[in-house]
Order: structure tokens, then sequence, then C-alpha cells
């Protein structure tokens, strides 16, 4: 991987309430889960030891994207309970550095939460998903039709507006990707 200048990437970002602010699609959703989302003694142990570290974070993005509806109210308060300052880059407007964070190499795959400590050095990555919402999308892409039939578009839309629904809704939901960025962090 290329050297890449973090810390100009982090000024470059927006703030949450920007973040929010600009959003056209899933505002609803990452307010929603934003408002309705706690965590338990034992998480905020973990909150308040990575806070320690004087950690920062830059997420790579887009409001479109039905996972950032999800992942990003929830790294949002983590960073907030961990004192870690997060930037909001849209993916697109940013291809060089997304291009350094390509999920299995080759997806462009969002949200990608990057954090880094006082001297911009890389720490952790996380993303796009929890295992278990990884699980629960390729389960429900099973279900599609194959790609040339002539109902494949219309499904896959259902798909996605169903799989968007589940997981802005679900607070079990929610916990997976509590526990899954709680391990990133701590390891």
């Amino acid at each position: 991987m290329a050297t890449i200048d973090h810390n100009s990437w982090f000024d470059k970002g927006m703030t949450f309430a920007q973040y929010v602010e600009a959003m056209k699609v899933n505002r609803e959703e990452v307010t929603r889960v934003y408002e309705g989302l706690t965590f338990s003694p034992e998480d905020l142990a973990v909150w308040n030891d990575v806070a320690k570290r004087s950690w920062r974070g830059i997420v790579l993005t887009a409001d479109w994207c039905g996972d950032a509806a999800l992942n990003v109210p929830v790294v949002q308060k983590i960073a907030e309970q961990s004192q870690i300052e997060l930037r909001y880059l849209i993916r697109d407007d940013n291809l060089e550095l997304m291009d350094q964070y390509l999920t299995n190499g080759t997806s462009r795959a969002i949200p990608i939460f990057i954090f880094i400590d006082e001297a911009g050095e890389m720490k952790a990555v996380w993303g796009p998903r929890s295992p278990e919402v990884q699980d629960l999308i390729t389960g429900m892409r099973s279900q599609l039709p194959a790609k040339d039939a002539p109902d494949f578009e219309e499904k896959q839309k259902n798909v996605y507006r169903d799989f968007k629904q589940q997981i802005t809704t679900d607070t079990a939901i929610w916990r997976t990707v509590i526990e899954s960025v709680k391990a990133k962090l701590q390891g």
C-alpha cells in the first residue's frame, strides 16, 4: 500500500453533523439508528479504554448506501463514547483514498472506517459490514433469479429495500455491528 497522508484526508472531511445535513437519501434511517442505539456497561468499558489512545477516524461513505445507514450511526456513537473524532468523505469524490481500502482487493464497498493515531498512522480499519450482516445480504441475494431474468432488476431493488429496512430497525443486527467494531478496536 502506498504511503497515505491520513492527516490531510482527515482534515478534508466533514463532521457527522455536516454529513447528516448534506444527506439526501438515508437521513431518516441514520437518525433512527443513532437515536435508538444503546450500549451495555461492557461496551462502555471498552470505549473508555479506547479513549486513552487519542485516535481519530476517516469514514468513506455515501448517503445512498444502505450499509452506511446502519454502520455510520453505530460507529459514530461508538466514536463519541471513545473520544474518537470522525471525519466523513464521500466515496466517489475521494477514489484515490478509497482505492487503498478496497474490500477483497477489488470492491469499493462502503462504509469504510479508518482509525488513525495522532501522527496519522493507520491503526485499524473496519467495514463495510459485520459478518452477520454479510451473511444476511448473501442469503437474501441467493433468493434472486438469474441476472438475465426479466424480473431480476425489480426483485433486486426489493431485496435491497427490505435489507435496508431490516438492518435499520432490528436492534439485534445493530448489536452485531457493535460487537464486530469492538473486536476490531480491541484487536
